[in-house]
């Protein structure tokens, strides 16, 4: 059966109020594109769980989607940070839950192994885990163990209703080929129902030729989408690099929320989908100026 689906098919499913996991790394691999129908759909009340945030969770903050961010922290990497999340961290607007990016990966494997939860001494001895606790975060349970009486951190494990990871390839039945760094595996499985935005939509004869790279097989998959530079402005491995001068300029315009409001009418309102908005950002003369090498795939 084709899980293919197209992006507003799969966003307008998603109700006001739930809880999304997203993948992505700072400037790589974000699914830049299903934030952007978010946006324009107007989700709201959104409890968004993830390990590095990047311009991606700054949109959604910033949109006014989110109501509460559990994740380790994030950037744009050296272009700057994510200062629509810390706006709102600061006004008090956001219900926000600092983990570490060891104690958050490990809530998304315990979700993924379908376990209710997972000791770590990761957060022991940190202001971090104190302020879990001071929170009342019931993720977050410090207790010796049964078996050597040491004392643990026990974290409830994630499970989102849907979580949302771009890739670079997946057939129609939703078997994921990811090339590169696969630092979001366990987001992507731990989820209730997984959307997966890929470059491009290949035939399960080209999945049979690589079953090594296969990195989500299609029992995990709810739905595939095919959006090309979906990931944009942030890199795509092997398809194309960062976009320098997008994400400069963004770490320019987050600073101020009235210019992240133009910038929202300008890119996301105004277009119909990540296709126009791709052209009129400069189209393929722009993208093909951080097209990958082949060799080396940045």
């Amino acid at each position: 059966m084709s899980k293919l689906k197209t992006l507003k098919e799969v966003v307008a499913e998603i109700p006001d109020g739930a809880h999304i996991a997203l993948g992505g790394f700072a400037i790589t691999r974000c699914p830049v594109a299903f934030v952007f129908e978010m946006i324009r759909q107007k989700k709201k009340d959104l409890t968004v769980s993830q390990i590095v945030a990047g311009m991606e969770t700054d949109l959604l903050v910033g949109a006014g989607l989110v109501k509460k961010l559990e994740y380790s922290g994030g950037s744009l990497d050296r272009f700057g940070r994510l200062e629509r999340i810390n706006d709102k961290i600061d006004k008090g607007l956001l219900d926000i839950r600092e983990y570490s990016g060891m104690s958050m990966s490990m809530r998304f494997l315990a979700g993924s192994l379908g376990v209710p939860f997972i000791p770590t001494k990761a957060l022991l001895g940190t202001e971090m885990l104190k302020n879990l606790l001071a929170k009342n975060d019931p993720a977050v349970k410090v207790c010796e163990s049964p078996f050597d009486g040491d004392k643990y951190v026990y974290l409830k494990a994630l499970r989102p209703d849907y979580s949302v990871i771009h890739a670079q390839y997946a057939d129609e039945k939703g078997n994921v080929i990811i090339e590169g760094p696969y630092w979001d595996a366990e987001t992507a499985k731990s989820a209730r129902k997984l959307i997966v935005t890929v470059e491009q939509v290949v035939s399960t004869k080209f999945i049979k030729k690589f079953p090594e790279k296969v990195i989500i097989p299609s029992v995990y998959t709810y739905a595939v989408v095919e959006v090309p530079y979906g990931a944009y402005p942030t890199a795509c491995y092997k398809f194309y690099d960062y976009d320098r001068e997008m994400l400069e300029n963004y770490a320019k315009i987050n600073k101020s929320e009235e210019e992240f409001n133009k910038f929202l009418n300008e890119y996301v309102f105004s277009t119909k989908d990540f296709t126009e908005f791709i052209e009129r950002v400069g189209g393929v003369d722009r993208v093909n100026k951080i097209k990958a090498d082949p060799s080396y795939g940045y």
